[in-house]
């Protein structure tokens, strides 16, 4: 069931070669601006995982990093690809490891009629893990203690695992702006894509018995508008845009300055999330006093998340901010900044009300060429 041709190829190795597509979509996160309200997480719910099935999807997730995530130690369940480009064996997540979808006893606190009686609660087996479950926990030693908040999705990997490991052809990875698709009339729920993702970002709809995943916003993105977690982010935490553009700020970002970085680029997957690690204010030592030479955040902790690339980017971010305090200016700091908001969009600016969106008849919305449109 494979397409056929270059269509096929897109994002497989080939002949020792990742094939990539013609342009490629990106986002960047800055994590100094994420303030875990999860607004991107409900924007995503909203729009794309209110069907049958989806319930206990969450394409867009927002963990507390240190933390277990969501899945459950998905950093633990392997996938990917090895240093000599060989796949890794992975772990398909268990359902709980998401966490379920928990039902509450809305009917009788907000219908029931005993006011402040009726307190909210599950209802039901009571749940063990849910996507925010250690919520704020964080990492380290009071009065060194630290947290920060990773929001997650597909990556849209330039050599997506799940592509290589999907025997229908089902996933495939688009030339003209490198979104990554699950053609649900070809997917026959074998779930080799859970098992190979590294990131784990996967779900598989137990009702229609296909994968589902983050479809870039594609039917918005198409008409000129950005995804819905970008603008939906009241800290203006998320830009977005072709990386080719070099006048967009995800160019700028990854290409020029290089602050913005992949998240476990040891996965071998090239994803097209990027991120700019998260600031550390100073530790305080022994005798309750800042020490400007060490972070709260342990270097090796970063490291192991973002890479040496992750160290180098926040020796950079501390170097323009120095300019900043001593009265220079610095393109940078002003692009994280982004005083006017359209910048961050990449030329993603058309105002989502203006265009008439459609459901389709089928209701299954985020099928590869099936979801809403405009008339």
């Amino acid at each position: 069931m494979n397409p056929k041709g270059r269509a096929g190829q897109i994002g497989r190795e080939i002949d020792g070669k990742v094939v990539r597509p013609l342009r490629q979509l990106a986002m960047v996160i800055d994590l100094n601006k994420c303030i875990g309200c999860h607004s991107c997480s409900i924007a995503c719910k909203q729009l794309w995982t209110g069907d049958e099935g989806r319930e206990h999807m969450w394409w867009n997730t927002v963990n507390t990093m240190p933390g277990r995530g969501t899945p459950r130690d998905w950093e633990k369940m392997g996938g990917g690809f090895a240093s000599d480009h060989e796949a890794r064996p992975g772990e398909i997540p268990k359902q709980g490891e998401f966490g379920e979808a928990w039902k509450f006893n809305h009917q009788e606190v907000f219908f029931g009629g005993k006011g402040a009686k009726a307190q909210l609660r599950v209802e039901g087996e009571q749940p063990t893990w849910g996507p925010n479950w250690d919520e704020d926990q964080g990492g380290g030693e009071y009065p060194n203690s630290f947290y920060f908040y990773l929001p997650r999705l597909c990556n849209h990997c330039t050599h997506p695992a799940c592509v290589e490991a999907c025997p229908r052809g089902a996933i495939r990875k688009r030339e003209e702006d490198g979104i990554v698709l699950v053609n649900e009339d070809w997917c026959k729920g074998y779930r080799f894509c859970m098992e190979a993702c590294p990131y784990k970002k996967i779900y598989f709809n137990f009702e229609s018995q296909v994968a589902n995943k983050c479809i870039m916003c594609l039917p918005r993105v198409e008409k000129g508008v950005a995804t819905a977690c970008t603008r939906q982010c009241p800290g203006r935490a998320r830009f977005f845009g072709f990386q080719d553009v070099e006048s967009s700020a995800v160019h700028k970002l990854v290409e020029r300055w290089k602050v913005a970085v992949p998240l476990h680029p040891e996965y071998g997957t090239i994803p097209n999330v990027f991120y700019i690690p998260p600031l550390s204010p100073a530790a305080i030592d022994e005798h309750g006093h800042f020490d400007a030479k060490r972070g709260r955040i342990p270097e090796d902790y970063l490291r192991s998340l973002f890479g040496q690339a992750g160290i180098d980017a926040l020796d950079t971010l501390a170097g323009e901010m120095k300019k900043t305090r001593e009265g220079e200016s610095s393109e940078l700091i002003e692009t994280l900044v982004s005083i006017e908001w359209t910048e961050m969009l990449g030329g993603f600016d058309r105002d989502p009300s203006t265009i008439r969106w459609v459901k389709p008849e089928s209701g299954r919305v985020g099928n590869e060429g099936n979801a809403h449109h405009d008339e």
